[in-house]
């Protein structure tokens, strides 16, 4: 091959590649400066310990993740998060695909009431969980208010360790229903008609076809959602700095709160980067696992 024909085939490349910058850069230029450059910052933190106040630190290496590893808080907020993320996933798949179900058939009045459902999606964090601090009063709350209506005890709902975990879950689930019904709906939508039509010829009768057409044909809008909802409670903050602060000791501490502990009120800012480093590679780690199990169930 001639040397100006060379020229030519490494002239069309680099041309190629150009172009593709040229198109990729706009966006990859906030990637890399409020996603990629922090996420590695944050990596090199976790291996030093900065105080978060000293304008030098030092490069203590694999101390923090040791300490982190010796560290029964951590362990706990371990738990914690695992607890929270089970309690907050399964409910809101599970509800919204129900009150899609629900809804997907429209009916008078059917469009208030999923603007309704979904409003607390679009209202601030903060904003639901002062509201429900109010409802969850020990006394003259709401929800204690109604068990008393109904003959039951009154319940310390976020000032007892007890049931601290499970009303920021009530929480949590209560905010995020409204956005698992949405895509359901337009899931339900998609699903041809001639499939049912199709099974009942069969004889299938209406749970069959439940199982055998409905959920394998939405079976992507379920992957989504599992990983969108982890996601979410892994980085859940705002309802518990507002309903417990973390407590009452310790009971609604996850790692996404034990970092905020550490880095700013503790101000070790070196182990609360290794915290979150932790929580990255979990998120990665589970992400790919149900990445992998969804080669199974999930059908495109």
């Amino acid at each position: 091959m001639s040397k100006q024909k060379v020229k030519r085939k490494y002239k069309r490349r680099y041309d190629k590649v150009s172009t593709v910058l040229l198109f990729v850069l706009p966006a990859l230029i906030p990637l890399i400066v409020f996603w990629i450059y922090p996420i590695c910052r944050s990596i090199f933190l976790s291996f030093t310990n900065w105080d978060f106040i000293s304008p030098t630190y030092k490069i203590v290496w694999f101390k923090n993740y040791a300490s982190l590893l010796k560290n029964p808080r951590f362990y706990e907020a371990l738990w914690q998060t695992l607890v929270f993320t089970i309690g907050t996933l399964f409910p809101t798949i599970i509800l919204g695909l129900f009150l899609a179900l629900l809804l997907v058939r429209n009916f008078r009045g059917s469009g208030i009431v999923k603007f309704i459902l979904f409003s607390p999606w679009i209202t601030p964090t903060v904003a639901i969980s002062i509201v429900w601090t109010w409802i969850y009063k020990a006394d003259g709350g709401i929800a204690n208010t109604i068990l008393q209506a109904l003959g039951a005890s009154p319940i310390k709902w976020i000032s007892s360790s007890d049931t601290a975990m499970l009303s920021v879950i009530i929480v949590t689930i209560w905010k995020s229903l409204g956005y698992a019904m949405i895509f359901y709906l337009s899931a339900l939508e998609r699903v041809p008609g001639e499939l049912y039509e199709a099974g009942a010829l069969d004889g299938a009768t209406s749970f069959r076809q439940f199982f055998d057409i409905t959920l394998p044909s939405i079976s992507p809008t379920t992957f989504f959602l599992t990983i969108i909802t982890m996601v979410n409670s892994l980085q859940a903050y705002d309802q518990i700095q507002v309903l417990t602060q973390g407590g009452p000791s310790g009971s609604t501490r996850t790692l996404l709160y034990m970092y905020y502990q550490l880095g700013f009120q503790e101000f070790n800012m070196g182990q609360a980067t290794a915290v979150a480093v932790v929580m990255i590679l979990l998120t990665v780690g589970l992400s790919l696992i149900q990445f992998k199990v969804s080669e199974k169930w999930v059908h495109y």
